[in-house]
């Protein structure tokens, strides 16, 4: 699969960061204590930092752009978000960005993530 390797525009992710945010949970909140940082990682975020990993090896989205677009993200993005998933939010924003994946397929596919684990 190529991936055209655009810079993140801020304008373009409107859209995008609408549909991440409705994909929160209620319990979804940023934390800002000192205990939240120094807890064990669940394991997805395990899995996110393989994946990102993963696509900067493969010269996909290399770890400065990840930074960038995190950057880019901001505090006005971010705000609404628990700090542990900042990776998935880039990666997401960038995705959607690049046409690799569409709102559709995101959305269908948390639903399916979500019934998985409120199944178990």
């Amino acid at each position: 699969m190529t991936v055209d390797k655009q810079r993140f525009d801020r304008r373009d992710s409107v859209e995008a960061h609408e549909i991440i945010l409705g994909l929160l949970g209620d319990d979804a909140v940023r934390e800002t204590s000192l205990p939240e940082l120094d807890r064990t990682p669940a394991p997805w975020e395990s899995s996110m930092q393989a994946t990102v990993e993963c696509l900067s090896w493969r010269n996909v989205w290399d770890n400065l752009e990840r930074r960038q677009t995190e950057d880019a993200l901001g505090e006005d993005i971010y705000r609404e978000f628990p700090v542990h998933t900042r990776s998935a939010i880039a990666t997401a924003h960038t995705l959607l960005d690049r046409g690799v994946i569409d709102p559709d397929e995101l959305q269908a596919k948390m639903r399916e993530v979500r019934a998985r684990f409120e199944g178990d």
